[in-house]
């Protein structure tokens, strides 16, 4: 739990939750239900929104909102496994640590120069989250809550949408090129995709290798499936004139649709290809190979506007400096990652892309702090951080502090004062995006009303808009 030291006193409770704002509400008044059963519940902390009763909430309180509005674009890097974000993002220093890891100072920020060379030319771009911890150490739950916003097992959480849905949805109608799917998720082939939104939000599953996705071109020839497909379109029109077409009908129609957009078109071909030069210049790596089609799906201004992009191996459990983490081989995970992204922010800086694009990199949780263990790895950690550049963020600095180790967080940084959770870095990139993250939607299939952000009626979590101030 969080040893934050509090401002305030009489409003917070030593975790830094503000009771009042639950004060009155029907979980308030439950009487089976205590303060330490709230933060036991579910061995997920303050993620209690899953206890709501089957009405909804009272509205207590609700803060004015006010987006940032400085994005039109993501990419979202997720470091699967767990990154040891005190040997990364939130560098500590000891007799543990390999000097080949050269800790270099910029401006406020102590940097593993000797892991990531590439990454520190960029710092200028960079800010570094420190002060964030996930709500479990378990990887299918944390790395699903952190890409919904909220407890996988909870709620409406069965049916929620990933948030790349969630932009693609909100941002549909700033897009006067649609060509594109709205949302790519790239090097996985699954995960939670559209939820209860409809199927033109879902994520188109990609992995890059230099050529275009696989089905843009019919075995029999152009003409052929021109044939097929002026067919099919002529018994859809009669099926829909007659009636008997559907709303699921409807939806494969326009589904059909959209994938002809992509079909015979050299100018979206070239979108997935890059030279031999490019790969290398990325490391010639599944994950440099991501990142290059990322940064021309946004470039091509043709509608996408989230990009999730997979790289994992950051579960470190054994020899995390001879092997994943080897700052003297080129060829690690580290040095990998970080040969990638350097070159994916110095393309889109050269660009001006950087400059609509909000970039974050992070994993499900982190790892365990001080002398590695009896495996020369390090475990399971609640306390992690994140990397942010892009869209006006303000770089060469970082928000929230942890301890020496990196065990807790000392101080948050931000205005809510307590630690990040996986709700506020969904709020941040809702806010980015201009997109009012309080938003309650009442077209839920079960009349609940489907909250953008968790407790947004009471104001519960929020952006970090200290991202872009000085």
């Amino acid at each position: 739990m969080d040893r934050i030291q509090e401002q305030t006193t009489g409003r917070k409770d030593r975790f830094g939750f503000d009771w009042s704002r639950i004060k009155g509400t029907q979980f308030w008044r439950a009487p089976h239900l205590s303060r330490r059963a709230f933060f036991r519940h579910g061995a997920s902390a303050l993620g209690g929104y899953f206890l709501m009763p089957s009405r909804p909430m009272e509205t207590v309180a609700k803060a004015a909102v006010t987006p940032i509005n400085k994005a039109k674009k993501v990419i979202f890097i997720m470091m699967g496994g767990g990154p040891s974000h005190v040997d990364t993002f939130d560098l500590k220093e000891g007799a543990w640590l390999p000097s080949t890891y050269e800790p270099t100072t910029y401006g406020d920020i102590r940097w593993p120069r000797g892991l990531m060379p590439r990454l520190a030319e960029q710092m200028d771009s960079i800010a570094l989250v420190r002060s964030i911890k996930s709500w479990n150490a378990a990887h299918e739950l944390a790395s699903e809550w952190l890409q919904i916003g909220r407890n996988p097992v909870g709620g409406l959480s069965g049916i929620a949408p990933h948030i790349g849905s969630v932009v693609s949805l909100e941002m549909a109608q700033r897009s006067p090129d649609k060509t594109l799917p709205p949302f790519f998720n790239l090097n996985i082939g699954g995960g939670r995709g559209n939820g209860y939104f409809p199927p033109s939000y879902a994520p188109f599953y990609f992995a890059p290798g230099g050529n275009p996705p696989s089905g843009s071109t019919h075995p029999d020839g152009q003409p052929a499936f021109e044939r097929r497909f002026a067919l099919l379109n002529d018994l859809d029109a009669e099926a829909r004139a007659k009636g008997h077409l559907g709303t699921r009908g409807e939806e494969l129609t326009s589904f059909n649709n959209s994938a002809r957009q992509l079909m015979y078109r050299t100018d979206i071909d070239n979108l997935f290809r890059f030279s031999n030069d490019e790969r290398l210049r990325f490391g010639n790596t599944g994950f440099g190979n991501a990142l290059i089609v990322a940064r021309n799906l946004l470039a091509s201004n043709r509608g996408t506007h989230f990009v999730q992009v997979n790289v994992g191996g950051w579960d470190n459990h054994a020899n995390i400096y001879t092997g994943p983490l080897n700052p003297a081989n080129a060829n690690s995970l580290g040095r990998q990652f970080d040969t990638a992204l350097g070159a994916l922010l110095a393309d889109m800086k050269a660009s001006g892309l950087l400059n609509e694009t909000l970039v974050l990199a992070m994993g499900e949780f982190g790892r365990t702090i001080g002398p590695l263990n009896t495996t020369a790895g390090r475990d399971h950690h609640l306390q992690q951080s994140c990397l942010i550049a892009g869209a006006g963020v303000k770089g060469g600095r970082v928000i929230g502090a942890t301890d020496s180790l990196g065990r807790d967080t000392t101080h948050p940084g931000w205005s809510r004062q307590r630690s990040i959770r996986a709700e506020d870095l969904a709020a941040t990139i809702y806010s980015a995006l201009g997109i009012d993250w309080s938003i309650i939607r009442h077209d839920d299939p079960f009349g609940r009303g489907f909250h953008y952000v968790p407790f947004s009626d009471i104001d519960l979590y929020g952006p970090i808009h200290e991202l872009w101030r000085d």
